[in-house]
């Protein structure tokens, strides 16, 4: 039995007439009636049963059918990925990003994907609350996500690169005050907070890389602020500790504006993932971009810029 046989079949069953079925498939009629009779005596099933007026699938016949509306398409989606294997892509691709993130890695790594694929579009939205992917009509997203987020059910991820909060101050804070060595010391220090909510306690959950179990951190300071820019400023300005993704600080680390403080802990809710809306068949320009970004970030770059300070 081979695509053409589940062609045939279905023919009939939608037409209800050999006559009809030939017509459809471009044949003549006694071929239609000569190749069923053929598959028929191959399968040793009767897979059609004729009436006066029409002829109609048997149990077997339904069950044939049923498989070759599937059987057919996965023909065709092969077929579609073949083509779309050695064609150019090209189309838009629309992205959602955090403005961190998206301003410093992620929008000149898609400038050089889109050198390389003139004829693909891609739209950056740049913004501080993940948009339903799927609803709003976006083929993807570059978030820092935490494993077992809410929503995640409704999306597929790929970890595009590892990455962690750390603990920073600058030199000029630590000569005022020495650095922590626990974290109960920790929550007695001014600590800056990026403040994500109207909520006035800050909590911080950090481990150590051996950790099964985060620790909950009560921290307290004089500052904070919704801009997790601002609160870096403050930070190289020595006004406190602060807890910032190493993508973003990798610079001040290496040039020793900043120094990490409790070296050993971080906290680990910071990987960058790529999260898409699930769907049938991924177009390939938009595949294309997520395996163009593992490459660039799977080694996480912003890691090479740091200096050695052991842990």
């Amino acid at each position: 039995m081979d695509r053409t046989d589940l062609e045939l079949v279905l023919a009939i069953k939608d037409a209800g007439s050999l006559t009809q079925a030939a017509t459809r498939l471009r044949l003549s009629a006694p071929v239609v009636t000569k190749r069923l009779a053929a598959l028929e005596s191959a399968l040793g099933l009767k897979l059609f049963f004729r009436t006066t007026r029409r002829i109609n699938p048997t149990a077997e016949g339904d069950v044939l059918c049923e498989r070759a509306v599937g059987l057919l398409a996965q023909f065709a989606q092969t077929e579609e990925a073949l083509r779309d294997h050695v064609r150019e892509p090209a189309g838009p691709i629309r992205l959602a990003a955090t403005f961190g993130f998206g301003r410093i890695w992620l929008g000149p790594a898609i400038a050089r994907f889109q050198a390389l694929h003139t004829a693909v579009r891609v739209e950056l939205q740049l913004t501080e609350k993940l948009p339903d992917l799927g609803a709003d009509g976006y083929d993807g997203a570059v978030w820092l996500w935490a494993p077992g987020a809410s929503r995640v059910s409704q999306w597929s991820a790929r970890k595009l690169a590892a990455n962690e909060r750390v603990l920073v101050a600058a030199p000029s804070y630590l000569k005022k005050r020495p650095a922590p060595l626990t974290l109960a010391e920790l929550g007695q220090h001014e600590c800056l907070v990026v403040r994500e909510s109207d909520d006035p306690t800050y909590t911080w959950q950090l481990s150590r890389a051996r950790d099964k179990k985060a620790s909950a951190v009560h921290v307290q300071g004089s500052l904070s602020c919704n801009s997790g820019e601002l609160v870096r400023d403050w930070c190289l300005a020595g006004r406190g500790i602060m807890l910032r993704s190493l993508w973003d600080i990798a610079p001040q680390i290496a040039s020793g504006a900043l120094v990490r403080v409790l070296p050993s802990y971080a906290m680990r809710d910071a990987d960058i993932q790529w999260l898409a809306p699930f769907r049938a068949q991924t177009p390939r320009r938009v595949r294309l971009l997520s395996d163009f970004l593992y490459q660039e970030f799977h080694g996480a770059p912003w890691a090479v810029k740091i200096k050695s300070q052991g842990r």
